[in-house]
Formats: structure tokens, sequence, C-alpha cells
């Protein structure tokens, strides 16, 4: 039965791709046509050419990601101080300011399509036993690809840094990055102290949603779980309410629409894409990177640096270049022939991630006669929608698919006095019947097999998911080198649930309603009457390997589920850990400087000592903003010399910012 289900599932998918390709090549094309918003033509970036390409810069910074991007705009701010960016991809394309489309980008051009190894312990429903890891390979990295949502994370998270011996990063010595970084377009939230106006990165709520929204939170009110502030990032993270979004008039707003786009006209900002970094110049006998080798149009290039290079490639490609350049744990180094300039054994160690399941999706039935609760593939591509976004501005494209309520809880493991929450929920208002395969089993990488046995006979089924995610995991995995060739993919082995504790947070149900875990509280949501209404029922796992008759108890159904629908929420982090010197597993110091290496710094997460409380990407930008800062203190002396021509380039960058802010919101 299992191969004739997977092969209606091949056969399908072969039938029905088309559409959904057809729907995408369709707005990329109306898009050049009607949107000339999202084309930005005049404000796009320019990539310089390799032979354009200096001999030697003040600052390489090698990645354009969420905190590269920053560190590039920020530095070339200096009208003196001469920046090359290198990115391994290309610009954003029209696609990626899509919200509805985020599922899209996954496996496409933009993402480099990253696998973890397999296991036996997790990921078990997916193709090979291996998690797909989306990460982002264009300019504004995973902020041109994630899904948008805005959190900063939890003060205590901040402090924790500060107190494993990192002075300077409290949540206090954050929060005026947090504010430099946003600009907070919600009204509500506007004129609040704790929220920033005018800065790159805009936030507002996403202009769409489902029927369905108002369904979830009436049940979220019936347990007594919403948020009484109506958001994540002000005084109390507990609670479910309706996310921002790092969203501009209801687009994306990736760290390259709101850093490099502005700073890209600048004379003194080379931006290069489609360029590979293969390894940092190291100087052996006095410790000191001296410039960065890559790859672009076929022929290599080496260009010096005068000052310092910026290492933002990533948590999962930063560790790779530190490695691939000698400086990392010296026997996995020897193990591919390269040579030790520096042995710095976390290196690719203390790897962490947001571990979540898929595994929570509930079918629904909406009243008759009256429209979908929720996302309908069927509309979804249909006409209307693509009119209503073209000339409205408005419509299903510009919702969030993943997350119409996000919240924050705090389960019997966690301290209840504590606004800490160990558990973040994303309600979601489709699952992966929705689209019958096309592309969320794609981007999740579930074998046909699975899908035939759970999905294939409900497929297009108005339905939602809830996704619970463990907010601090106390499991730790490692990344590993598979060659000294730059182009090979690292070795990902997230290691989920090595602790046990880690599953009996998703799984566990314990008395108090408040604090409910993981998928036992996606149980209790369909059990409101809210819910109730509108027949929330689980799906049907009763011809696959977690069908509930193999089990005792509950606990181990559920567990069943989470290894086998494992999912990343796209936050690996701390490969490259900030921390002293006294830390054998630090790697960088709390200046984001490498241990016992001159000119380099690593700017990204991998360097957090532990995982946020939240979705990563916010506190990404503002680790920029702040490394940003604490370079340009490392150069006060020259900044103090050429104060006159300061003050000019102030004027300058200002007046360009305004125009450009003029003429985007005259398109």
């Amino acid at each position: 039965m299992n191969a004739v289900g997977s092969y209606e599932v091949r056969t399908r998918l072969l039938y029905t791709s088309r559409i959904g390709t057809v729907f995408l090549l369709l707005i990329d094309a109306s898009i050049w046509l009607q949107r000339p918003d999202i084309v930005d033509f005049h404000h796009r970036v320019q990539p310089i050419p390799g032979p354009f390409v200096q001999d030697i810069y003040d600052f390489v910074v090698v990645g354009a990601g969420s905190a590269g991007a920053v560190m590039a705009a920020r530095l070339s701010e200096i009208c003196h101080w001469d920046v090359l960016l290198l990115e391994a991809g290309t610009d954003e394309s029209f696609l990626t300011d899509i919200p509805f489309l985020y599922p899209t980008l996954q496996t496409s051009r933009v993402d480099w399509k990253f696998l973890t190894e397999p296991s036996d312990r997790f990921c078990l429903a997916m193709k090979d036993q291996r998690c797909r890891w989306p990460r982002g390979k264009a300019l504004g990295g995973s902020s041109t690809i994630n899904a948008m949502l805005y959190v900063r994370g939890n003060p205590r998270d901040f402090d924790a840094w500060r107190d494993l011996g990192n002075p300077g990063w409290s949540y206090d010595d954050m929060l005026p990055y947090f504010l430099k970084l946003e600009d907070m377009r919600d009204p509500r939230y506007a004129n609040l102290s704790y929220h920033g106006r005018g800065g790159p990165i805009s936030v507002e709520r996403f202009r769409y949603h489902t029927p369905l929204r108002n369904h979830l939170l009436a049940g979220l009110e019936e347990m007594g779980l919403t948020n009484r502030y109506g958001e994540v990032n002000g005084p109390m993270q507990s609670g479910f309410a309706v996310p921002h979004g790092s969203i501009r008039n209801g687009l994306r707003c990736s760290t390259a629409k709101g850093y490099l786009r502005p700073a890209a006209a600048r004379k003194n900002l080379h931006i290069s894409t489609k360029t590979m970094v293969e390894r940092i110049l190291i100087d052996p006998n006095d410790r000191r990177a001296y410039g960065v080798q890559f790859e672009k149009g076929g022929r290599r290039y080496q260009v010096m640096v005068s000052k310092e290079v910026i290492l933002s490639a990533g948590a999962l490609n930063s560790p790779q270049l530190l490695m691939l350049s000698g400086i990392g744990p010296r026997q996995e180094l020897e193990r591919h022939g390269i040579r030790v300039i520096q042995d710095l054994p976390g290196v690719g160690q203390n790897m962490q991630d947001h571990v979540a399941t898929g595994a929570g999706g509930y079918t629904i039935q909406p009243p008759p006669g009256s429209p979908p609760l929720a996302y309908d593939f069927g509309d979804a591509v249909g006409v209307d929608t693509l009119r209503r976004f073209l000339f409205n501005e408005d419509g299903m494209l510009y919702g969030m698919s993943l997350c119409e309520v996000m919240g924050f809880l705090n389960t019997k493991y966690q301290d209840p006095e504590l606004d800490w929450p160990d558990v973040e929920l994303f309600l979601a208002s489709l699952s992966d019947l929705t689209d019958g395969g096309r592309f969320g089993k794609r981007g999740s990488g579930i074998s046909n097999n699975y899908y035939a046995q759970v999905y294939e006979e409900q497929v297009y089924q108005n339905s939602y998911m809830v996704i619970p995610m463990l907010s601090r995991p106390l499991s730790t995995g490692w990344l590993e080198l598979a060659s000294k060739n730059p182009h090979d993919h690292i070795r990902i082995h997230p290691n989920y649930f090595d602790n046990p504790k880690d599953m009996m947070v998703l799984v566990r149900l314990i008395k108090p309603i408040l604090c409910i875990e993981g998928l036992k509280f996606a149980d209790a949501l369909a059990n409101t009457t809210a819910m109730r209404n509108i027949n929330a029922t689980l799906l049907d796992y009763s011809r696959s390997a977690c069908r509930a008759s193999n089990f005792l108890n509950k606990d181990d159904f559920y567990t069943c589920l989470v290894r086998h629908y494992t999912q990343t929420i796209y936050h690996p982090c701390g490969t490259a850990k900030m921390g002293p010197v006294t830390d054998p597993m630090a790697v960088v110091d709390r200046f984001l400087r490498v241990h016992h290496i001159g000119g380099l710094r690593v700017v990204d997460a991998s360097i957090f000592p532990v995982i946020t409380t939240g979705n990563t990407n916010v506190p990404t930008i503002a680790t920029g903003e702040k490394a940003a800062d604490l370079v340009k203190a490392a150069y006060a002396a020259d900044l103090r010399a050429h104060a006159d021509t300061l003050r000019e380039c102030k004027t300058l960058h200002t007046d360009y910012s305004a125009k450009a802010m003029e003429e985007s919101q005259a398109v």
C-alpha cells in the first residue's frame, strides 16, 4: 500500500505542479508591468564587475545577510573608509517581496539548500531522514526568505549573555539598537517608548488575515492565554497576539531593502554578488587577517584589507570559512589537510536551533454555504487573488500563512513567575494538506511515502496547523567539514532531542491550563467551544507509523509525531560563540574579535552564546548595529583625524537618504 500511495503522490504532483509554477511566473511577469514599487528600478543594488574590484579596501564584509548588510551600510557611512561587500547569491527577486509566497522560496535559487545529516532520532518523515535547513543566498540573506516575523527576544536572554562573561550585551545595552533599527508603523505602538521610529527596518501588521484568525483568537481567549499588551515585543512576552512583521507597505522589508538600497549609491561601497568566498587570508606568523580570496565569474581574486575582515556569512558558512582558513578544532582541520593557524575548539560547536514540529495539523469545516475559513489553494492561485494584489494592493498574497497568531507559553519546566517562556507557538492558517504538497511538502522535505500515509486522502481540505517550537533547547549540535573544498556544504548535526527534556517540553501535558506543553496545547485549543464550532479535527495518522493504536499512552504517540515531523524554524546559531578567552569553547570576545587573530571579527547569529527566546532575525540585525559601533569605536582616533570629512559625509548621506525616501514614496 505504501508503494502505491507514494506513486499516487508523485503522479498527482507531476500533473498539478504546473499550476503553481505558471502562477508564480505570471506574478513575476505582472509585477514588472504593474508594480513599480516592487521593481524599485532606481534603488536596486548595481553589483560591481569583477575587474573593477579594487586591490585593497579598509574593510571587506563577507556575506550580505541580516548582519552583513547592516555592517556594510553602517561602515560605509564613513566616507573615507572603502568597504567591499561580498555575497554568494544575487539580488532579491520580485517574488521575495510577497509575504504569502515565502514557502516557495525554499529550494529556489535564493536558498543555499542545506540538509542535515541522516538521523534515526528525528526527521524520520523526511526524504533520507534528512531535514531541510533553508538559508538565504541573496542580498539580505535569510531576511530575504524568512517568514518576516518581528521578535526581539526576551530581556533575560541578553542578560544571560552578559552573565556568561560578555559585558555590554545585556538587554539594557541592546535596547538602543533595537530602537535604532526599527521603524514602527503600527499607529497603536508607534509612539511607545520601547519602539523606534525612522529606522531601516519597517514594522507593520500583515495586511491580510483569514476568517480563521478570529476563531483562533476566540479559542485562546477561552483558555485565558491572550497577551495583555497585544504584542510580544513589549513589557510582557508571554501570551498570544497577532504578530508584527518586518514589513513595509505590506511587503517584505529585508536588510537588503532597509540597509543596502539606501547605501548602494555611495562611492565608497562596492557590492559584489555571485561571489564565492573561499578563505580568509591570514598571516600565520603574526596571526592577522590581511585579505580575502574569492571566486567570481570563473576567475579567482585576492583582495587585501588595511583594517579588518568582517565575517558575516551566517551560522553555517561563517564557521566553515573559519575552518577553511585554518581557524578551528585542530583535529578537524588536520583531518582535511588544512594548515592550523589557530586551534579554536569552539568553531562549529555549540550549535543551537529552535526545533519544532509540523505534526499538529487539523481539518476544519466552515458553516454551510460559507467561504473557506483558512487558506484555500484554488483561491490562492486564482485570477482574483492576482488582480487584487496588482491593482488594489491587498488580498491573500499580503498574508502570512505560517503565523496568523503567535504565542509564548511557560511549561512546567519553567518558573511560572518569570516572563521567560520556554515554548513559542505559531498558529498557521494552512497545513500540508492545503496545497496538496506542491510547496509545503517540498520545503519541509517530506517523503512521498509519509505524505501518502498521512495527507493524501485529505488533500486540499481546509485546515490549520499548531506549530510548537522549543525556545531554549538544552541539546546542542555541531558542524563538520565535508572537505577542504569551499563549494561543498558543511555537514550539519543538529543533535535534536539529545537531552530528553527537550522532547518532554514539546509533547507533555500537565494539569494547569496555563502550562500546556507543545502538541498537547494544540489538542486543548481544538477542544475549545470556538474551535469545536468549526469541527477542528486532528489529521488521521491511522495509516502511519504513528498510529495511536501502536502506543499505550498519548505521550508516546506525540513523541512519535515529533520524531517524524521534525522541523527547523530557520534559527541556527551559536557556532562561533561569544565569550571570554578563559572559556575554552569561545570563538570571539565581547567585541566580536576572533580570539588570538587580529583584523578579523565575526558578526552574525553564530556569535550568540545562547539562542534567544523567539525568532532570531531581529536580534541578528541588532547585533550588526552594535558591532558597527564597536568597529567605529576601535578606530576613534582615525575618525577624529577626519572630523571635517565626516561632517560633510553625514550631510551627504542624510540628503541622499531623504531623497531616496521621497522617490520611494512617490513610486
